[in-house]
């Protein structure tokens, strides 16, 4: 881990820091909620010891990096500007893109505005859904899941953040991390508080320790959750801004990695999406579909080495 180099670059009028080690090839990494580039960090030693130059910034609003204080600068117009003003400072034309949880939308958003900058793009956990013209995202999550769905409780500022802070940030961290529970996650209000001084009753798996947990909630400590939970909040801007994406397709070549634990994959319709026609249709340049059995959604971090060779064994064709 010494090995890995970081530096704070400008761009997009935010500073955002950034984890790299190697030289070669470049892959872009691009992590999700609650998560840092330290999600990356097995696969960061595991490809550049292939040849690659590894990148993986803490995302607008994450860790290290600058984060603007209203939800409305978070949309996906402004996580892929930050990606291509990092490329730009940089001088580096083209990248693999590696994404996860919010990492992977912003990653088929960056390949949807700038194909150009692509070479090939290995994404876990949220499969491509194209732009549905007829309603924004908020309405049709609240009409599935209701209320209680956990993307609809973070809409209001400051009500979540409040609880995750009762909780204290490494409860908050075990508690997303160690979940295995494939069901969409409903949680009432008060539900993320969790009951007071009772931090042992999440059991951490071989694959995450007690050092990782620190440095994550060390991260959320100093930042807060608040920049992570605004790209939820930017959900219906975002929809509202790419209107002129209506149906274009994700022209890259793509591979697609999903545990069949994991709640995305649980999703009405996902499964059917995925395997019967639909994914293929919208992403036409899909080349594989792998769904690894046992694993949950943290699949990066909880399956670091089978996730490292699946991403190496595909960019290698390139």
């Amino acid at each position: 881990m010494e090995k890995i180099e970081h530096t704070t670059i400008p761009t997009n009028g935010i500073n955002m820091h950034i984890a790299s080690i190697g030289t070669g090839p470049v892959i872009l990494f691009l992590h999700g909620f609650p998560e840092l580039w330290y999600s990356w960090r097995h696969q960061l030693l595991s490809l550049s010891s292939h040849g690659y130059r590894c990148i993986a910034p803490d995302l607008r609003g994450f860790g290290d990096t600058d984060a603007p204080p209203s939800a409305a600068s978070y949309t996906a117009l402004h996580i892929v500007g930050d990606l291509v003003g990092l490329l730009d400072h940089l001088g580096i034309d083209q990248v693999f893109v590696v994404g996860h949880d919010w990492g992977a939308v912003m990653a088929w958003y960056f390949c949807l505005f700038k194909p150009d900058r692509v070479k090939a793009l290995v994404n876990m956990s949220v499969a491509f859904r194209p732009r549905n013209p007829k309603g924004k995202p908020l309405e049709s999550l609240r009409f599935i899941f209701g209320d209680d769905y956990y993307i609809c409780r973070f809409q209001e500022p400051g009500e979540i953040e409040e609880e995750f802070a009762h909780a204290g940030s490494a409860r908050t961290i075990k508690r997303f991390l160690t979940s295995r529970n494939p069901r969409p996650p409903c949680v009432p209000k008060g539900g993320f508080r969790g009951p007071p001084g009772r931090d042992t009753q999440y059991t951490l798996p071989a694959w995450l320790s007690e050092e990782d947990v620190n440095y994550f909630a060390s991260k959320f400590d100093k930042r807060g959750f608040t920049g992570g939970l605004n790209y939820y909040r930017a959900m219906d801007l975002t929809w509202e801004l790419t209107a002129s994406w209506t149906r274009d397709q994700i022209k890259v070549p793509v591979k697609f990695i999903v545990g069949d634990l994991d709640i995305t994959y649980h999703i009405p319709g996902v499964q059917d999406y995925i395997h019967k026609g639909g994914f293929k249709r919208d992403v036409p340049f899909l080349q594989e579909v792998v769904v690894m059995e046992g694993a949950a959604h943290f699949i990066n971090q909880e399956k670091p080495e089978e996730i490292s060779a699946h991403i190496y064994d595909f960019i290698k064709k390139f």
